[in-house]
């Protein structure tokens, strides 16, 4: 009777002790938490103030999360009485069998330093890669996130963007607009290229450097065509497009420049 009242007195005080570090690992979790999401609010205006390049300041941030919140978790089992160096030769007996798991996110991890390092791209810009083309909303750890023109949201891993090949649409300042317009045969060439020239250069928008192009391209079945090319801020591209086919639609009306389309003779023989 003595041996099994000093067994449950025992148990009692484990059951005490157990509890005891339950409480306060999960205290120090929730604890831990919160103060990382402080510590993130800070660092973000932190980096806010000094101007980081939005593209870096995204990827720290994520970095740093992840960090911070590997911390509060070793702080927490640690405190359930698991030793943090056994929890140091776990994860490095792990390493190797995770890291041939997710090599895959080895690979994008180390693409996401790689854009970092030579930006092919920043947070803002218009690119087509994988398939996709958006806006670069921001670069993470792992995945570039971008916005499409209709609102989508497009996750790219960071590992195909850095390995393949993309098109950077706000690279550079400047871009080269193109137009195709076909008139028919029996209207006058030279008065059609005079007014699609006229609203050229009426845009303040077309850059006078580099010069542009108003020629014939091509004498196709049903129409003649006439190339137009012109210079434009990046920004400008697509409403300079626009604006400029909506113009030579209507003057093209307004002269009498007619604008063909294809057309099907049917003959029959009786």
């Amino acid at each position: 009777m003595e041996e099994f009242e000093v067994l449950l007195d025992a148990l009692k005080l484990n059951a005490f002790e157990w509890a005891k570090h339950i409480v306060l690992a999960v205290v120090i979790f929730w604890i831990g938490m919160r103060v990382v999401k402080v510590m993130m609010r800070a660092f973000t205006k932190a980096l806010s103030l000094r101007e980081v390049d939005a593209s870096l300041s995204t990827f720290l941030q994520s970095f740093l999360k992840i960090a911070l919140q590997a911390v509060v978790v070793i702080a927490t089992i640690n405190q359930l009485g698991v030793e943090t160096t056994s929890i140091v030769a776990i994860l490095g007996a792990a390493g190797l069998a995770v890291g041939m798991a997710l090599s895959g996110t080895l690979q994008n991890f180390a693409g996401g330093a790689m854009i970092l390092m030579f930006k092919p791209f920043k947070v803002g810009d218009f690119i087509e890669a994988q398939g996709y083309s958006g806006t670069v909303k921001s670069i993470q750890i792992f995945t570039t996130i971008l916005t499409t023109s209709d609102n989508k949201q497009v996750v790219i891993p960071n590992g195909g963007l850095s390995n393949g090949s993309l098109i950077n649409y706000s690279a550079e300042a400047t871009r080269r607009q193109e137009w195709t317009f076909g008139i028919g045969y029996g209207d006058d060439v030279d008065k059609a290229k005079a007014i699609i020239k006229r609203i050229i250069a009426s845009d303040e928008r077309v850059l006078l450097e580099p010069e542009g192009l108003i020629e014939i391209s091509a004498l196709a079945d049903s129409s003649v065509n006439i190339l137009v090319r012109a210079w434009v801020a990046s920004e400008n591209y697509w409403p300079l497009y626009y604006s400029v086919t909506t113009e030579v639609y209507k003057a093209f009306n307004a002269e009498g420049i007619s604008i063909p389309f294809p057309q099907m003779d049917v003959h029959l023989q009786k």
